[in-house]
């Protein structure tokens, strides 16, 4: 023990009435305390950053829904006209037989060649197969975007409370696929093992966010090679339970105990702010519920989150 240091925090009186032992609990405690202090400021820090994250994302949300409506009145008009469109399509191709019928009737007047010419210079048998091919195609392109539309309500929660509700789990993992789909469908197979699940008491948006992160995740491990994600569920308990497994490069043992660690990132920077896994572990502390990991490197990654289906009463 260097006393020459602590002359310097300590009157000389007070040291000549404090035997060593004293000084050394003294500063024992002072350096506990410390310890504590900083470790509570780390706590402060961290909540605030999952505060300002928390901030964005519900500011992104509710950017999403407000894209989302504004894009739903214009595809609904479409949508609309588009149904008349089919009909008034039909009543051509019903006037246009009618044509084709009284054609035999003019025999081989001047008038019937200038039809004849017409009707194989326009190539109307060939619109005739290709216009309903296109229609049906047109239909089937409105209708995506009307269910992205819909997955992007279903996803940020138009509505925006933060109130607690019953939601299907399953429809809240379909919508985030759907958001997602573009991140995953170059790089794996989407394999959907659903169990049986009732309504869960839950903050749907935010689940949907910890879903979000788990699929994309799930992604960013595939490597060059196309790989599989495959997403379980059930029930145990009281509880229902999720997973997200993937075949890509796993994560290595030094590092599984600081993947939820707020800034922790195995990606190159610039690709991964590390707070997606921390965020998405608070969520489901939120809920009352458990996150957990399992990963064998080369092997695959496995996620697992585990909720209650009901909360406990406020009181």
């Amino acid at each position: 023990m260097n006393t020459a240091s602590l002359d310097k925090g300590l009157p000389e009186d007070l040291l000549d009435q404090m035997s060593m032992a004293q000084v050394r609990a003294m500063v024992s405690e002072l350096l506990k305390a410390n310890e504590e202090l900083k470790e509570l400021n780390g706590k402060l820090s961290d909540a605030r950053t999952k505060l300002i994250q928390s901030e964005k994302l519900a500011s992104i949300g509710q950017l999403a829904a407000g894209v989302a409506h504004e894009i739903n009145n214009p595809i609904g008009f479409i949508f609309s006209n588009f149904g008349t469109l089919e009909k008034y399509l039909q009543d051509l191709f019903q006037m246009l037989s009618a044509y084709e019928q009284a054609e035999s009737e003019l025999g081989n007047s001047p008038v019937a060649g200038r039809l004849r010419a017409l009707y194989k210079e326009l190539e109307i048998e060939y619109l005739k197969d290709d216009i309903p091919s296109l229609m049906s195609e047109s239909r089937d392109g409105i209708q995506r975007v009307r269910k992205i539309v819909q997955d992007l309500k279903d996803f940020s929660r138009v509505d925006a409370r933060q109130e607690w509700e019953w939601a299907n789990l399953h429809n809240g993992i379909d919508s985030t696929l759907n958001i997602v789909n573009n991140e995953i469908k170059y790089k794996a197979d989407v394999v959907k093992l659903y169990g049986e699940l009732p309504e869960v008491q839950c903050l749907s948006s935010e689940l949907n966010q910890v879903f979000m992160n788990l699929l994309v995740n799930a992604a960013h491990a595939i490597g060059t090679e196309r790989g599989t994600i495959t997403i379980r569920t059930g029930v145990s308990g009281p509880d229902v339970w999720v997973e997200v497994a993937d075949t890509g490069c796993g994560i290595a043992p030094e590092n599984l105990g600081r993947i939820f660690d707020p800034f922790f990132t195995t990606k190159a920077v610039g690709q991964g702010t590390g707070l997606g896994l921390s965020l998405s572990y608070g969520i489901v502390q939120k809920h009352g519920g458990q996150m957990t990991v399992a990963s064998q490197p080369g092997e695959g990654t496995t996620f697992r989150v585990k909720v209650p289906i009901s909360q406990p009463v406020q009181t």
